[in-house]
């Protein structure tokens, strides 16, 4: 197969680029810039013309969407933009397949969920809840690509961090190493995601695609407070006094979700997945950080 990887220099970009290379599959690996020592084509994917000339110069099979507006803080004044990297763009990537029978691979966020006061897992099927325009513009994103009835599967996905770019634990790598103490909320719920786990169960997925809308994270709870107590654990950091606090200490334009764990019982059975706990993940990319 031919596949498409947008936003292939953020976190879950970088992982592909890592699994691609055990796979027989051809993969073009595309975003907004360059990197530094990667292969990048420059695509912009709000240019439906840009879009459907790379798909049909490449003979593109599938397009696995990583690109994203993410700020979740800024996408509240920047609402034009979230939607239309966030809502508009899924779309001339889902039209874009359409026309050529291929498979788009959307990469969404428990963030659609929220609103709601949740106490078990997030299904599937149950109601998009966003609490603010961030998840709301990657819950248009979702309805667009349905709306395009092209071959599609969605992954929600939590929590998200790697090896790459910025992302909490790295920022709790640093904090913990040069802070004498911390406060972390322990008010919202959810669980890690290694992007690594994620890139390979995308590839695993590939090879006999099954569309419809899946969820997937590591397996466990937990809060920020303990995300940031076992970071600080692997990477031997324990001399910052770290401390539970509540989330309206840390006032934020947005109300992120409260309760996000993500019920994965869906793709586990479809595609016979086992799942890896959210601690050990987290060890083994802290431990590749430490040796690069």
């Amino acid at each position: 197969m031919n596949i498409l990887v947008t936003g292939a220099n953020g976190q879950l970009g970088n992982e592909i680029r890592i699994v691609a290379k055990t796979t027989t599959d051809t993969y073009v690996f595309t975003d907004v810039v360059e990197q530094d020592g990667c292969e990048t084509i420059i695509l912009d994917i709000t240019d439906s013309d840009a879009v459907r000339t790379i798909v049909h110069e490449k003979q593109i099979d599938v397009i696995v969407n990583c690109a994203a507006y993410t700020n979740v803080d800024a996408a509240e004044s920047n609402v034009e933009l979230a939607e239309k990297l966030n809502a508009e763009a899924p779309k001339i990537l889902a039209e874009a397949m359409k026309e050529v029978d291929g498979l788009l691979v959307h990469i969404s966020t428990d963030y659609v969920f929220g609103k709601e006061p949740y106490n078990v897992p997030c299904r599937e099927d149950q109601k998009g809840t966003p609490t603010g325009v961030y998840g709301l513009t990657k819950l248009h994103g979702e309805q667009n690509i349905l709306a395009t009835n092209c071959r599609s599967i969605i992954i929600r996905t939590a929590w998200l961090y790697s090896e790459f770019g910025k992302n909490f634990c790295k920022t709790m790598l640093n904090l913990t190493a040069t802070k004498p103490s911390l406060n972390v909320v322990f008010d919202q719920v959810g669980t890690p995601t290694y992007a690594l786990d994620l890139a390979e169960v995308i590839v695993c997925v590939l090879r006999n695609p099954i569309c419809g809308i899946y969820h997937y994270s590591n397996e466990g709870v937990c809060s920020w407070f303990d995300f940031t107590k076992m970071i600080a654990e692997y990477s031997g950091q324990l001399e910052c006094k770290i401390s539970p606090c509540h989330s309206c200490e840390f006032p934020s334009l947005v109300q992120r979700p409260s309760y996000s764990v993500l019920d994965k019982t869906k793709i586990k059975e479809t595609f016979g997945l086992s799942i890896p706990y959210w601690t050990d993940s987290l060890k083994k990319c802290i431990e590749n950080l430490q040796n690069n």
